[in-house]
């Protein structure tokens, strides 16, 4: 897996590369061969979303590539090596595209035969910036052949490339590609796109040269009217659409923070339905759906968090203090259990309950049930929206405070953490279109929201300890440093509990000049 960082440019054909020299030491250019197999769903899924997935031979890299959609400027790449076959993709790869195929076929649906010359500036034998001239002949096949007919045969040795009959298009074009092989030299990047576009270089719009052969129609989008709450709030949801299928991958992959991110894009997504129920209506089902992925996602994150934490606590307690097996049971132990979960949420991103919500997603975005209050002018009724979040902090807060019992207090005031949570999802929602007091509303929601979490996952992480301690104490070993360590949750807790107050009366008082 690598990340990618680089700048493409369209060229006429007739354009010659600049000089480079003074930017670094020069090699090159060196020419090879490319020929790429690029596949897609019928329709075309990936294309649409960015997503590329290839099979290359010729020059340093020949194998199969899959480059995921760019986030931050850069996008994530990952290799497999080359296989024999040009029609089954590796199992591993197409795993990754799953929240794009949603059971679809993936099939040949375009060859690029490129002509690339490689020129690389390097210093002391560290390369830094890698500058492509591509000259490409790209072939559109048809994406239904015959089931007689294959899509794509190559030469004897492993395969042919193209038979003239299955295609039908031919597009010819140049183009220059300048790639950061050294991150730390990002100024260096920026150097040689000045001097690539002050030689007649133009930036590309392309996402990649197949986006630029197929010209994929993008996901579809609502109109709606401009500077309409119904603009603000549809534009969140597609940004949150878009960010749970890009951790889809990463989380097929166990990578670190995935499971969580996808998590979140969950939550934002179900927050924004119920908080904005009056411009985009009817969305209760959705709703649903969104929980049972959270959940889904939920057990995994949970013992990630819980494990983490306990391996930051036992790294604060002397060594001749933990006695018996506690890395074991508080490290390894945890550790199994959260790969199993991994198992079923591999199981969960695999099934038709998962792609129906996909799918539900995609027409939120193409056709929402847009209300009222949609067409309305954004500053006058998210304004509204936002402070109602707030009130219902507020009204949860009172609700609990009026509970005489202390553990139903306790309960209650969970949901205070929740409904600030919601209200913070919200002002950052809004924030874009309402500025700088949406900013700060998120901001003191997230403070309440936190320090009535610390409390709470303290109360949870003795309650765990409390089990494990039992676990041990009937394997007969000595429990003495679980005791110790709900000691420590316990003091962890009640600080978050006293602190409370002051946080809250400071907040209220914040959000009054705000709201």
């Amino acid at each position: 897996m690598g990340i990618e960082i680089e700048d493409k440019f369209d060229v006429p054909q007739d354009y010659v590369i600049p000089d480079l020299s003074g930017l670094a030491d020069v090699v090159g250019p060196k020419s090879y061969q490319l020929v790429a197999l690029y596949y897609d769903t019928p329709d075309l899924r990936l294309a649409a979303r960015g997503v590329t997935l290839r099979r290359r031979r010729g020059g340093n890299d020949a194998g199969w590539h899959l480059k995921l959609p760019k986030a931050k400027g850069v996008r994530q790449e990952i290799t497999h090596p080359l296989t024999r076959s040009t029609k089954i993709v590796p199992p591993e790869l197409a795993e990754l595209v799953r929240a794009y195929t949603r059971g679809a076929d993936l099939q040949v649906v375009a060859e690029l035969d490129t002509r690339r010359s490689v020129t690389v500036l390097h210093d002391g034998g560290t390369m830094l910036v890698e500058i492509a001239d591509d000259r490409v002949k790209g072939t559109i096949y048809a994406r239904e052949p015959a089931e007689d007919k294959p899509a794509n045969t190559e030469p004897a040795e492993d395969g042919a490339a193209g038979d003239e009959d299955a295609g039908v298009k031919v597009v010819r074009w140049r183009e220059v590609e300048a790639e950061l092989l050294d991150d730390t030299r990002q100024a260096l990047l920026a150097k040689v796109g000045k001097r690539l576009r002050k030689a007649g270089a133009t930036p590309s719009d392309a996402t990649s040269k197949l986006a630029k052969l197929l010209e994929p129609a993008p996901p579809a989008r609502a109109r709606t009217v401009p500077g309409s709450a119904g603009e603000t709030v549809v534009d969140y949801l597609a940004s949150q659409v878009s960010a749970l299928l890009s951790q889809d991958p990463r989380v097929r992959r166990a990578e670190d923070d995935a499971v969580h991110q996808m998590r979140v894009a969950c939550r934002r997504l179900r927050s924004a339905l119920k908080a904005f129920k009056s411009v985009v209506v009817d969305t209760g089902q959705l709703q649903e759906e969104l929980q049972w992925l959270g959940n889904v996602l939920g057990e995994a994150r949970d013992l990630e968090v819980t494990r983490a934490r306990f391996a930051k606590l036992l790294a604060r307690v002397a060594p001749e203090l933990i006695i018996g097996p506690v890395h074991t049971r508080l490290g390894s132990d945890l550790l199994k259990r959260e790969e199993e979960s991994y198992v079923r949420i591999k199981d969960a991103l695999s099934g038709e309950r998962y792609y129906a919500l996909l799918n539900a997603l995609d027409e939120l975005i193409a056709e929402p049930n847009l209300g009222k209050a949609a067409a309305k002018p954004a500053q006058e009724r998210l304004s509204a929206i936002a402070a109602d979040g707030w009130n219902r902090v507020t009204r949860a807060y009172d609700f609990a405070q009026a509970i005489e019992d202390p553990e139903r207090r306790e309960i209650a005031m969970h949901d205070v953490r929740k409904a600030a949570k919601r209200a913070r999802y919200t002002a950052e929602a809004l924030q874009p279109t309402l500025g700088r007091n949406m900013a700060k509303l998120a901001k003191l929601s997230e403070d309440i929201q936190e320090v009535l979490g610390t409390h709470q996952d303290g109360v949870v992480a003795q309650e765990t300890l409390a089990k494990e301690a039992e676990s041990a104490r009937q394997a007969g070993e000595d429990t003495f440093t679980y005791g110790l360590l709900v000691g420590i949750e316990r003091n962890i807790a009640d600080r978050a509990h006293a602190d409370f107050p002051r946080v809250w009366a400071e907040t209220v008082k914040a959000v009054g000049m705000l709201l």
